[in-house]
């Protein structure tokens, strides 16, 4: 029997909200997309600009952090026919990456990391980074992401490095409507739980809503959280909800499963 059944899940996701949506149906649940993410911009001018500074200027480390963030820089490169030129110089280049799309991309173009985040945390990924002596001035191609990008930056100058941000995408803000409609949701215990796949989203509900605290308490009572991966599971624990359901990998349809096998654990217990 499935844990999910009559289950009404909410999902935080815009991207791939509609697979995520099938899985629930399929176990029996019930499922209700809130999209919390905002929309996604391409930057083309910057990523055009990005990558011609990268070509002329001399770094002694790259930092990829999202998959976007990689193909979009690449596809800039591809528009200018300095693709070949791109992905020469990446491949002499010390790179450090984090996240399983940003190892895909390298894989797809025979690239190799020497720095992995061990657990696609950030965190991990700066912490193999050395510091350098500051007399001599070293230059960190870092492609951002909206998430905490003055706190990498700053970590980063106090290991003695100047950063060069490249920022080849953004998010919209959610539709604040759409953001208070979910928080009403579970302040009243609607849904039963609720699933949330980046850290952006968890950010948008507790900085756009006014029922935060009504939320942290619904969240620790009446409705489960689920995060999809390590990043967005210590976002929500950072926002005071204790328990938080997450998968050993990273992966949406695991989530899923994850939450599933969680509901059925309680069946059991009563």
């Amino acid at each position: 029997m499935s844990g999910l059944k009559g289950k009404k899940v909410g999902i935080a996701a815009v991207r791939r909200s509609e697979a995520i949506e099938k899985l629930i149906t399929n176990m029996g649940g019930e499922p209700f997309v809130f999209p919390l993410q905002g929309e996604q911009l391409l930057d083309e001018k910057a990523s055009r600009r990005h990558v011609e500074d990268y070509l002329r200027q001399s770094f002694s480390r790259v930092i990829l952090t999202t998959g976007i963030g990689a193909r979009t820089l690449s596809d800039a490169a591809i528009r200018e026919n300095l693709d070949g030129l791109f992905l020469q110089k990446l491949e002499k280049e010390s790179l450090a990456i984090r996240g399983s799309k940003t190892m895909d991309w390298l894989k797809t173009n025979e690239l190799f990391p020497d720095v992995i985040s061990e657990d696609g945390t950030m965190e991990n990924l700066l912490s193999q980074i050395p510091v350098v002596d500051q007399t001599e001035t070293r230059k960190i191609f870092l492609q951002t992401y909206n998430e905490d990008e003055e706190f990498l930056i700053r970590k980063l100058e106090k290991k003695g490095y100047s950063v060069y941000r490249a920022n080849p995408y953004r998010f919209l803000p959610p539709d604040p409507v759409v953001v208070e409609d979910l928080a009403l949701h579970i302040a009243n215990a609607q849904l039963d739980a609720v699933v949330f796949t980046s850290k952006t989203q968890v950010k948008n509900l507790f900085y756009q809503t006014k029922r935060r605290h009504e939320v942290v308490e619904a969240f620790n009572h009446h409705v489960q959280a689920a995060a999809v991966g390590k990043v967005t599971a210590q976002s929500l624990h950072d926002h005071g909800i204790s328990s938080v359901v997450q998968p050993e990998r990273p992966k949406m349809g695991a989530m899923i499963v994850e939450l599933d096998q969680y509901f059925q654990s309680q069946l059991s217990h009563h």
